[in-house]
């Protein structure tokens, strides 16, 4: 497992009993974790400013305890995110992906040329913004509208607004067939597929049965002097194993070594750690 462990405005404080306690910023959560099934010793959580409460319908809604912003601002490095929690528990931040912008961001920014990263499914813009600040030229791209505009406030928040990143709501299948007609190349990749998930126009993903032709058609833009090639996944029960096996059979044409395994958090004043999904990294 790799840890992001260089966190000072994030940190895990405590977990049992299916959640999580967590600092963000100066704001205190308690959020559900499918992952966390050892017990507590207490049925308090102490203080906290927001608890998760989920429905029995889906879905759930949160319980604040004191009056919050609707957003605030968290650092990791010299990068600025913003913090909001949303009505499906998210935050629009997965810390545990710092240990993947540093290695990413050390990449880009030691190999001294220009290098251009595509971001599939890229959320509200962590690895954008990670690259971008490295010296990368990305194309960022999400289905979601909203996503791609916090993306852009990201960006903006970390002193990249005029940085050479191309915001794009699209499906990212379709984005990527489309790349390939137009010939065009990227010397870095990086994706983070949902388990399930539909296009802008209702087109429909499932992890199991998509992943392998999407990693295919990914290579077909790949550049010869590529340096990266990065797949988060969170889909219960698919072994970093499998997704490493995969990757390593779609870049079998680039010379390069594949590695896999589980990306987690450090829980606070323990010996634990909270594992938070898996990756396989493909690199030169």
């Amino acid at each position: 497992m790799i840890l992001a462990n260089d966190w000072e405005d994030y940190e895990i404080l405590e977990c049992g009993n299916g959640m999580k306690k967590e600092r963000w910023g100066d704001v205190v959560l308690v959020r559900p974790d499918p992952q966390v099934i050892w017990p507590r010793t207490s049925s308090s959580w102490g203080k906290y400013d927001g608890l998760y409460k989920r429905s029995t319908k889906g879905g759930g809604t949160w319980d604040f305890r004191r009056s919050l912003p609707e957003s605030w601002i968290i650092r990791y490095k010299d990068r600025r995110f913003k913090i909001r929690p949303t009505n499906f528990k998210h935050t629009g931040l997965f810390p545990e992906q710092a240990v993947n912008w540093d290695w990413f961001g050390t990449k880009i920014a030691e190999s001294k040329r220009p290098v251009k990263v595509l971001n599939l499914f890229g959320y509200t813009g962590g690895a954008t913004v990670a690259a971008a600040a490295a010296g990368a030229e990305v194309c960022h791209v999400d289905a979601a509208k909203g996503m791609v505009a916090w993306c852009r406030e990201n960006a903006a928040l970390s002193n990249l607004g005029q940085a050479p990143i191309r915001y794009i709501v699209d499906d990212c299948v379709k984005f990527v067939e489309r790349e390939i007609r137009r010939g065009s190349t990227y010397q870095g990749i990086i994706m983070d597929p949902p388990s399930y998930g539909r296009g802008s126009k209702g087109e429909v993903w499932q992890f199991e049965r998509d992943l392998y032709g999407l990693l295919q058609k990914c290579a077909k833009i790949f550049d010869k002097s590529g340096l990266f090639f990065l797949v988060n996944a969170y889909t219960t029960g698919v072994s970093p194993t499998v997704v490493g096996n995969l990757l390593r059979e779609s870049m079998s044409s680039f010379p390069g070594k594949v590695t896999s395994g589980e990306v987690g958090l450090p829980i606070s004043n323990t010996l634990n750690t909270l594992p938070c999904g898996l990756y396989a990294r493909w690199e030169s």
